[in-house]
């Protein structure tokens, strides 16, 4: 039997307090700032507790109402694009991973390992190592300031597609046997028994990718010209002018609240899979 030590303790604590407090307290200055009018916002010190304003600037943001320098874009539209692109985003990565991963598994075709090798090397070259040509390539299909042109290129994924590899190797060999014997094709058995086995990975995918999704600001950076297409994590940026235009940080810091909302909403609410879909992707 381990004996508890209470020093040992009450330090692991105190180091775990300390470490939400440092990572805490710049959200909850974010949060305090979007309370208080743009003057009460940019006093030095500014006051740490909420303001009277926190309806009225939410509002402000989410219609797009600012008055101040920069973007005026409304930030419940550049949810909307972000919600689009994260979502499209990881069902489109899901999607072709559990295919080209079903596949290389489970069908015996000339080269299958040099695809499957070919795949795996496109984790040296992410989207930052390719954004030329591949922005040549939207640019050339008319693909600029559009959804397709913001998801297509992000949507192959070689790490989602090695992970389903590995988690198919080590269903039993007996079970497509079976499905084989009962009559069922391999749509069938891919749909019907692999698709529900793999549903703990697929939940831990798709919080990983949604974030991913979500977070994106160089690729959009690119393909987008006009205030309509820009996702929140973009707009974030273009709320902010240069010169001499006065910067509203308290919309903006209202802004970078709700741009945290969906991402940590998906993470709460599929908190379970995420971490039973990681254990098991382990074992």
């Amino acid at each position: 039997m381990i004996e508890r030590n209470r020093f040992l303790a009450v330090l692991t604590h105190a180091v775990l307090a300390a470490g939400v407090l440092v990572i805490a307290f710049p959200l909850y200055l974010a949060f305090i700032a979007s309370t208080h009018t743009t003057q009460d916002a940019v006093q030095v010190p500014m006051s740490l507790l909420p303001g009277s304003s926190t309806l009225e600037n939410y509002r402000v943001a989410l219609l797009g109402e600012r008055t101040g320098g920069g973007s005026h874009a409304p930030v419940a539209r550049m949810m909307a694009v972000s919600l689009v692109m994260a979502l499209g985003v990881t069902i489109g990565k899901i999607a072709i991973s559990l295919l080209s991963a079903f596949a290389i598994v489970y069908f015996r075709f000339p080269f299958r390992m040099f695809f499957f090798w070919a795949i795996f090397i496109t984790l040296m070259l992410p989207v930052e190592v390719r954004i030329a040509p591949t922005y040549k390539v939207v640019s050339d299909l008319g693909m600029l300031n559009s959804f397709p042109g913001l998801i297509i290129p992000l949507i192959a994924s070689a790490t989602a597609t090695f992970l389903y590899r590995q988690f198919f190797l080590t269903v039993p060999d007996e079970l497509a046997e079976a499905a084989r014997i009962d009559g069922a094709g391999p749509l069938r058995f891919f749909l019907d028994v692999l698709l529900p086995l793999s549903a703990t990975s697929t939940a831990a995918l798709f919080v990983i990718q949604f974030i991913y999704g979500w977070n994106q600001y160089l690729w959009p950076l690119l393909v987008t010209t006009e205030e309509r297409m820009y996702p929140v994590v973009m707009g974030i940026k273009a709320m902010i002018s240069g010169g001499d235009a006065q910067i509203e940080w308290n919309i903006i810091m209202a802004t970078a609240i709700l741009a945290m909302l969906p991402p940590a909403l998906v993470v709460i609410l599929m908190q379970k899979w995420f971490v039973k879909g990681l254990v098991d992707t382990e074992k």
